[in-house]
């Protein structure tokens, strides 16, 4: 039955993602820039009834008060597709910093270009991070949210945390706060595989890290308080879907927080 579930979600969400492109592509590009957003934060929503519907996968936000008005980084774990477009319905104006294959994507990356994301060569350094760096600080400047992850690309639930140094850099040159962002979608949405399971997960929204820290205090405390939270979320997400299957990953941190499963 998750087998057939999960072909069943799949399809809709591909089916749902072009015709929509195909479709709205006339209202979306004749729309101000801004204005336009709502026509992905709608198909955001759209998809968290799918999953809801045809999986069974449901989820709670936390912490919204802890949102900051006007400009800030949004900084969440990164574990699957889901957590690249769930929170959009509750963000005013985000701008991501992704990599340039996305904007050549025919439509998808026209879409892209529209909402002026900030493409980037992950192989590039030194000068190209410096032209990215001035680019996100005019998004910045008109009161978006950047939402950028720590660490750099999907991680299983439960793994030992890599958080590259990229963000400290941001929080020093760019002078907004930064919200983290724990959550396991990767429990539900595995990356890399099909199948999508059921069952409920919480999306916390921690307290804002204020501007102005040491860059290398910033980095120790923003992964100290996103993994703190991303323990007790994984514990607690284990106990409340016990038919969950876990990953290696969450299997040996559930251990290591002496939390583990009953077998």
């Amino acid at each position: 039955m998750i087998a057939f579930r999960s072909i069943l979600f799949n399809t809709a969400f591909y089916a749902n993602l072009i015709l929509r492109m195909i479709v709205l592509s006339p209202i979306y590009f004749l729309l101000p820039r801004k204005r336009a957003y709502f026509i992905p934060k709608n198909w955001a929503k759209a998809n968290h009834w799918l999953m809801k519907t045809i999986v069974g996968t449901t989820f709670t936000v936390e912490g919204l008060e802890n949102i900051p008005k006007g400009g800030y980084i949004l900084a969440p774990k990164h574990q699957s597709f889901w957590d690249t477009y769930a929170l959009l319905p509750w963000l005013d104006d985000p701008v991501y910093i992704l990599k340039r294959e996305l904007t050549w994507i025919p439509i998808f990356g026209w879409y892209i270009a529209k909402q002026r994301m900030i493409p980037v060569n992950r192989g590039a350094k030194g000068k190209v991070m410096a032209q990215v760096i001035e680019r996100t600080k005019m998004e910045m400047a008109t009161g978006r949210q950047l939402i950028i992850y720590p660490e750099g690309t999907r991680r299983p639930p439960g793994a030992p945390p890599e958080y590259k140094y990229g963000i400290a850099r941001l929080y020093r040159d760019l002078n907004v706060p930064v919200v983290p962002v724990a959550m396991h979608p990767g429990l539900f949405w595995p990356r890399r595989k099909f199948l999508r399971f059921p069952g409920h997960f919480t999306v916390r929204i921690l307290p804002p890290i204020e501007p102005g820290m040491d860059p290398d205090a910033f980095h120790d405390k923003l992964m100290h308080d996103l993994e703190q939270a991303s323990d007790e979320l994984l514990v607690q997400t284990a106990r409340d879907n016990p038919e969950l299957p876990l990953p290696p990953t969450a299997i040996q941190r559930l251990k290591e927080l002496g939390a583990a499963r009953d077998v």
